[in-house]
Formats: structure tokens, sequence, C-alpha cells
């Protein structure tokens, strides 16, 4: 199901709902792109409109982070299921093996790649790699496109930034015609061991952010501590919007009596 929060398009599905979508992509060989929401990306969005109109053409819009999730229950949505982009990952990863679609990697550094290589294919022995690429490879788009196009992959992984991911999967997901594209951001330095991904605990409570700004706090607080108080501040806005609308009082018309029926009408016809 497609809503919106904040403005931002989003749909509220669960993990095996988007695994299916995937599945299906894959198998009919109808192109689907995917973009993980967070907070960090709605906030960079509204202030930078090429990323917001990268996000909107997406065919699913997933909720990775857990502040999306909290806001859309605030607004009515009930239970929410968020689905993190590390863990649709695995899940696919786990798919393509059994399946035996054939995922590309495209992103992080060499080093990070060839480890995130060998613990996937050590977690999912059968799982053939249509290729990969590290992520440094300014001025050199069109020949990436060529060799991505050359593996002729079922899936194709992004571990770059945003809005770097995004842009590439916009300027050339119709060229590259992989099924199934998606953004996984540092997914690949959690899986190669470099980033520990945060305890179980830290996850169902939402603090997932903070866990990786206590890893890294010189690159990742910006990210987070900017970004995260700006979004409270529009959730708080918008909540006070909607309470404001909900209590302004309806316009009342005063029942008719048969000795001002003719000036009341009079009136509401000026």
């Amino acid at each position: 199901m497609r809503t919106t929060v904040l403005d931002c398009p989003v749909d509220v599905l669960t993990l095996d709902e988007t695994i299916n979508a995937a599945v299906r992509a894959m198998r009919e060989h109808t192109p689907i792109q995917h973009v993980a929401l967070n907070v960090a990306k709605l906030v960079s969005a509204r202030s930078n409109p090429e990323l917001d109109r990268d996000v909107r053409q997406a065919e699913l819009i997933g909720i990775d982070g857990a502040g999306i999730a909290l806001a859309l229950k605030l607004f009515g949505h009930g239970n929410v299921p968020r689905v993190a982009g590390i863990d649709l990952f695995e899940s696919l990863m786990s798919v393509c093996t059994a399946s035996g679609f054939r995922p590309y990697l495209l992103g992080a550094t060499q080093e990070i790649l060839v480890e995130a290589r060998k613990r996937i294919e050590a977690r999912h022995p059968g799982l053939v790699l249509a290729g990969m690429h590290n992520g440094y490879f300014k001025g050199r788009e069109k020949e990436i496109v060529e060799q991505i196009k050359a593996a002729n992959p079922d899936c194709l992984f992004l571990a770059m930034p945003t809005p770097m991911k995004e842009r590439f999967m916009a300027t050339y997901r119709a060229e590259l015609e992989v099924p199934f594209v998606m953004g996984i951001g540092g997914t690949l330095d959690v899986t190669a061991g470099f980033v520990d991904r945060a305890p179980l605990r830290w996850q169902k409570l939402g603090l997932e952010w903070l866990y990786r700004l206590i890893q890294e706090p010189r690159r990742m607080w910006k990210r987070y501590l900017v970004t995260n108080s700006i979004f409270a501040g529009l959730l708080v806005a918008e909540l006070s919007r909607r309470t404001v609308g909900r209590s302004k009082p309806r316009n009342f018309s005063p029942p008719r009596s048969p000795l001002t029926h003719g000036t009341a009408d009079q009136t509401n016809r000026r």
C-alpha cells in the first residue's frame, strides 16, 4: 500500500511482500527499482529536487528507518512494518541461491567488496555472482554500465551513499534493463565485518542510528544528529497542524425560524 509521510511517498510492505515483489520482477523480467527510505534521505530530498525526483520515480519505496515507521504510526497507520535494507539484502541472497538468480554488487571499496563476497558465498553455498565492481569509477560510468550489461545479472545492488546511488539508478536503469535494482548503502561494510550492526535489542528500540553514530562519530554525526533534529521539527509541525485542523470549529448556521426565514435567505445569497 502506497501512502505518504511528510509529503514523501512510501510503501507499507512487510519483508515477505517486498521479497515477493523482487522475485516477481526477476522471474518476469519486469524492471523494478527499490529505494530504502530513512530519515536522512527524506530530509535531504526536501532540499534536493533531483534526489526527490529520483526517489519518487522508484516502483518500491521501502520503510528502512525506524523514524519513518514511527511517523507513520503517529499519523494513524497502525502497525507499520519496517524492512531494514540489510535484512532485505540478506534475504534476497538466500532467494538468489535457491532460485539460481545472479546478483551483481556495485560499490564500496575493493577491500570491503572482496571480503563481503567471501562471506556472502560462505553463507550461501551455491550462489553465483554475476559480477562486482567497487564504487570508485567516477568518469567511467558508461564503461561500468557496459560491464553490468555484459554480465546480464538478475539483480543489482548499489553499495554507494545517497544521493549517488539514487542518481545512478535513475540515470542508467532503463539502459541496464536489470529486473531488480536496489540501493544498499553501507550494507557491505557490515557484511564484510568492517562495521558492527547494532544488537537486536537496539534494533527493536529503533536505535541502530545511535549505535552507528557511536562507532563512526566523525563521519556520521551530521547525517544523524542534524537530520534527526530537522525531522523531529517537521514531525512536531505536522502533528500540530493536524491537531489544530481537528480542533477548529466547523461553520455553524443557527436554525432558521419562520420569522427570520426570508432575511436569512437573502443574507446567504449575498
